[in-house]
């Protein structure tokens, strides 16, 4: 009975404990949801340094709710550092004329996560630093090490400054696709495709174990494009000998900060307290213990009116009431893979989801213009029509321009044909106008490895026509070549139509190879260099709206309980990623969650080669 009694109070003891906890990480919770809503307001102090910090995602859609960092860190844990583009150029602008701000320091390292920080969005990026310094306010950079995406913003800064123990690293660029042929090959695996165009790549890691001739030479020529162009402008900003930075690849790929500084590619090498002691003697806090003073650029960004050409400062962070009478330009946001489907992952375009948004903007009179923002490396065909339908609908009664991003191509070019003007930047990667089919057949894994089989009745001859558990039959194949050639053919003509140009013209710059933006703007697949403020700004003067107008923007925020989910399964999968076999593991499950969303239901898919980075 002794025992009972110890055991039973020892048991309650426990239980008022857990409960007690949770109901006190309940009331945590709510207080830190309040607080979240009620933020406080940005103080802007005389004489203040803006701070970009690079380590943020730059991307192009609008975050889809605030407060995510701030309520990981009052839990102690931490969420993916993010700014939209949009909202970075607009607070330079708005703080290259403002008074109380003295300068911008910029400081941290790329990070880039999804289709975040590529080389077009750090091109706009960077040209707004540039105008920010042409007002005459100093733009100073302190960098611990500095890869080729740091060095390409960072170098247009009046000083750029390494700590004595960094580096630069100039290796060049890289492409290193991952083929899972092999692997699918052990586990019985099959891989059946049917595709037009000789350059069409996508399907090669479950094809072949290397890349083809044909691939092999388009991606070299986007790598010698792009790098091209990050090498000019680096050396210019510089003021570097033509041909330094490749001088550096071939010779060394890194650079330490004494190295670094007697090439000129920094300005000089320092601490970090040193470079902060400066700050802080600028801002007239000399010996003080506090910080320089300063405004993070995301809280910055809070006090810019979303509206208008140009960003401007907002007193008090008051978003000002447009009047009813100002024009409207809608902006929406393609970024990711284009699948079927009604979902709102991250990282990939929703078909139906993406209609629906472009109905919206239809059947809203105030809306005046469109632009559409293209950050995409294409997918479902299905999919990539079903929201080409709404730009062309859009189109008959309002002016349409295309934005393209650090990727604009297959399935991404298919929705950007409907439009009045398409502008891209010189590292932007296009083109990839070409079609495949690809099926997966799992026969070899279940019943060799596993030893599940099957068995079949039908009413007729291609009734299991979509199976995955045996290969598909040459007639089969054939019925699924067809329609990809069908396909092929509407897509040729899509861009003859929208583009104005000759049949065979378009024939031979098509076959599914991928071009620069640079490329692309001589072969007359784009119209103009330039990012997503000069397409806004082309907007509003096609529909006669001047500098003074509203923008709207979608997809808009999600609620706050799913982006709460996704930024805890985030943090699960960055811990999981950590390290050099972690970064292994880490491209081998994107590749996979990427296969799983080939969903198109006729299995056709215009795509960029699969996952094609550049590092």
């Amino acid at each position: 009975m002794k025992n009972f009694f110890t055991s039973f109070f020892a048991t309650l003891s426990a239980l008022i404990v857990f409960l007690i906890g949770a109901c006190l990480m309940f009331f945590l919770l709510i207080a830190a949801i309040a607080a979240m809503g009620q933020k406080k307001p940005v103080m802007v102090q005389d004489n203040s340094y803006l701070v970009l910090d690079l380590s943020a995602n730059i991307q192009d859609s609008p975050a889809q709710a605030d407060g995510l960092e701030e309520f990981a860190e009052i839990f102690g844990g931490s969420a993916p550092q993010r700014l939209q583009l949009r909202e970075v150029t607009r607070a330079l602008q708005a703080a290259s004329k403002d008074s109380e701000i003295k300068g911008l320091y910029i400081t941290g390292s790329n990070r880039p996560m999804g289709y975040g920080s590529g080389y077009a969005a750090l091109k706009e990026m960077r040209a707004a630093i540039e105008t920010f310094k042409a007002s005459g306010k100093p733009v100073k950079a302190y960098l611990e090490n500095a890869d080729t995406r740091d060095l390409y913003v960072a170098s247009v800064a009046s000083e750029l400054v390494l700590n004595p123990y960094g580096f630069v690293a100039a290796p060049g660029l890289a492409s290193q696709p991952m083929f899972l042929t092999g692997a699918f090959e052990k586990f019985g695996i099959g891989v059946q495709v049917t595709r037009v165009g000789k350059y069409k790549s996508a399907v090669e890691p479950f094809t072949r174990k290397d890349m083809s001739p044909e691939n092999r030479a388009q991606t070299q020529k986007l790598l010698d494009d792009v790098w091209g162009e990050l090498t000019a402008s680096i050396e210019d900003a510089r003021k570097l000998p033509a041909g330094t930075l490749q001088k550096v690849a071939d010779e060394k790929g890194f650079l330490r900060g004494e190295q670094a500084k007697e090439l000129k590619v920094v300005d000089r090498v320092a601490y970090l307290d040193e470079v902060l002691a400066e700050l802080k003697a600028e801002t007239g806090r000399k010996g003080s213990n506090d910080p320089f003073r300063q405004v993070s650029l995301k809280e910055y960004s809070r006090l810019v009116s979303h509206n208008g050409v140009e960003g401007k400062r907002i007193n008090e962070g008051k978003i000002e009431i447009a009047s009813g009478g100002r024009g409207k330009i809608a902006i929406v946001y393609a970024e990711g893979e284009i699948v079927d489907g009604d979902g709102n992952d991250e990282g990939y375009v929703y078909g139906a989801r993406v209609a629906r948004l472009l109905r919206q903007v239809r059947e809203d009179s105030g809306v005046k213009a469109l632009v559409l923002r293209v950050n995409s490396p294409g997918g479902s065909v299905s999919a990539s029509e079903e929201i080409l339908r709404e730009v062309r609908l859009i189109n008959e009664k309002i002016p349409i321009v295309v934005s393209m991003g650090s990727l604009a191509a297959s399935g991404g070019y298919w929705i950007s044909t409907a439009s009045d003007r398409i502008f891209a930047e010189p590292t932007t990667i296009t083109g990839s106008i070409g079609v495949f089919g690809m099926f997966l057949n799992f026969q070899g894994l279940a019943t060799d490895k596993i030893g599940l089989t099957f068995d079949t009745v039908k009413t007729g001859k291609f009734a299991d026509l979509t199976t995955v558990v045996r290969p598909k039959t040459p007639e089969e194949l054939a019925l699924f070549q067809g329609m990809v050639d069908w396909v092929y053919d509407q897509f040729l003509t899509k861009v003859v139509d929208a583009r104005k140009l000759d049949r065979k013209v378009v024939e031979e710059i098509a076959q599914g190879r991928v071009w620069s933006g640079a490329e692309a703007l001589k072969l007359g697949l784009v119209d103009q260099l330039g990012g997503l403020s000069d397409a806004i700004s082309y907007a509003a003067e096609k529909a006669g709206l001047g500098e003074d107008f509203r923008v709207s923007e979608y997809p808009r925020r999600r609620d706050f309980a799913e982006s709460l989910r996704d930024a805890i399964e985030g943090k699960r999968r960055e811990q999981a990623f950590a390290g050099p076999v972690g970064a292994l593991v880490k491209q081998a499950t994107q590749e996979m969650e990427s296969l799983n969303k080939y969903n198109d239901p006729r299995g056709l898919y215009a795509r960029l080669p699969f996952n094609l980075r550049l590092n």
